[in-house]
């Protein structure tokens, strides 16, 4: 049996709370079962050194797990991230950026942090899926602030992972799957179905093209859910 009794092509429940943080121009706390994310998005007046003389800003994240979100204690990466943290803070980072029309951005940064406060499976889709929410939040915020001109997110976008379990495809896997998962997918999509980023990996065996079809299209229909409670939250967001 499946945690929360889930079928095989369900997400777990999924919630996300914006306005979570009183500083940051865009903010939300992301609940996908048991895995918590806290999303926030800083707005710069300023672009990266090496964007000089390039008429664009720039968005780019970081990533965090907090000491006592896993089930046993992780240390602060207080001598630098490690090559799985880089790995997932680029991943955010492209991800945004790949619906975003950077030129309207000119001469500004947005600075995305994610703070895993629970890890139970999912943490990176989780943040690109609450990311994408705090972002939407603070552009709004610039164009109220007659910052920039308009929203420049082209269209949605979020993350969820699927796998095989005991030869049976799943959506969303938790992490007691997601640990002895036979393949192991993460799918980034627009809402139009566009394909920003898949990682997919057999743990074992090779997995087939048909494998890979039917994980595709149950990964899209929970991006299609996941997308409608993205425009629920930011639909309560106080902008």
């Amino acid at each position: 049996m499946r945690s929360e009794n889930r079928q095989f092509n369900e997400l777990r429940k999924v919630e996300i709370i914006p306005d979570i943080n009183l500083y940051a121009e865009g903010s939300c706390l992301i609940k996908c079962g048991q895995t918590q994310v806290i999303c926030t998005a800083s707005v710069d007046e300023k672009t990266p050194l090496w964007l000089t003389g390039q008429d664009k800003g720039w968005i780019t994240a970081e990533y965090a797990l907090l000491p006592r979100s896993t089930q046993t204690r992780c240390n602060r990466e207080t001598r630098g991230a490690g090559g799985r943290t880089h790995e997932i803070q680029r991943l955010i980072g492209r991800s945004l950026r790949a619906v975003v029309d950077l030129s309207v951005l000119k001469g500004f940064s947005i600075l995305i942090d994610c703070d895993v406060i629970q890890a139970d499976g999912g943490t990176r889709t989780a943040s690109i899926t609450g990311s994408f929410v705090a972002l939407y939040i603070a552009l709004e915020k610039m164009v109220k602030e007659q910052k920039i001109p308009y929203n420049p997110i082209r269209e949605h976008a979020a993350a969820i992972s699927a796998g095989i379990y005991n030869d049976v495809v799943l959506l969303d896997l938790d992490y007691s799957e997601d640990s002895k998962a036979q393949t192991d997918a993460n799918f980034v999509l627009t809402e139009s179905g566009k394909i920003i980023e898949i990682q997919a990996t057999a743990e074992g065996n090779p997995f087939l093209k048909k494998d890979y079809d039917t994980l595709f299209d149950l990964a899209y229909k929970g991006i299609q859910q996941l997308i409608l409670i993205q425009k629920e939250a930011i639909k309560h967001a106080k902008i």
